[in-house]
């Protein structure tokens, strides 16, 4: 999971968020580095009925405690 929050608007502009402060990053190996990042995530990201799965075993692990 990424440390900060961001948004990939465009190839010119990322918007990453820090604990002090919302960056707005125009340089292209940033913004080049925060596409891969988005990539990485989307690729291990799961939808629809298997992150309805994921939740649900995750919910069921937490209240076996």
């Amino acid at each position: 999971m990424p440390a900060n929050g961001f948004w990939v608007l465009d190839d010119r502009l990322v918007v990453a968020e820090d604990w002090h402060a919302e960056l707005w990053l125009d340089d292209a190996d940033n913004i080049a580095l925060y596409k891969k990042v988005w990539k990485t995530l989307s690729k291990s990201a799961v939808y629809g009925a298997d992150a309805h799965n994921l939740i649900s075993s995750a919910r069921r692990a937490l209240n076996a405690r």
